[in-house]
């Protein structure tokens, strides 16, 4: 009779967490400026007109390519942290279709950073 009971219980706590994983409760993942090495940049860099770098790569002929790398450019998703100078990975330079992101602005103080969200990515 106590194995019932507690399946009684189980059960719909089961379902409830189910439920608010499918209702979308998710939280927005965040969307950072990098530079051409993944590294966290001030978000105003990614605004405005893109800035780029050209190499030149050979063409296999005898030739070059000119190749442009931006600069500056959003970041979205992924893990990494989110101060100037630190490294992003798992992510890309495109959103998904579908889920949100949030810009963090990072204010910098004696007593460590502060990040408000705001923003989407649809």
């Amino acid at each position: 009779m106590t194995r019932r009971r507690s399946l009684q219980v189980v059960a719909p706590l089961l379902a409830a967490t189910a439920m608010s994983l499918a209702s979308g409760c998710k939280q927005p993942e965040m969307q950072r400026c990098v530079d051409e090495h993944d590294n966290v940049v001030a978000d105003n860099l990614c605004q405005g007109p893109a800035q780029q770098r050209v190499e030149q790569r050979p063409d296999g002929h005898g030739g070059f390519i000119p190749f442009f790398i931006p600069m500056y450019r959003p970041y979205f998703g992924g893990m990494g942290g989110y101060g100037l100078g630190e490294h992003v990975y798992g992510g890309g330079y495109s959103a998904v279709p579908g889920r949100s992101y949030a810009s963090p602005s990072v204010t910098r103080s004696g007593f460590g950073r502060s990040f408000s969200s705001s923003g989407s990515g649809e």
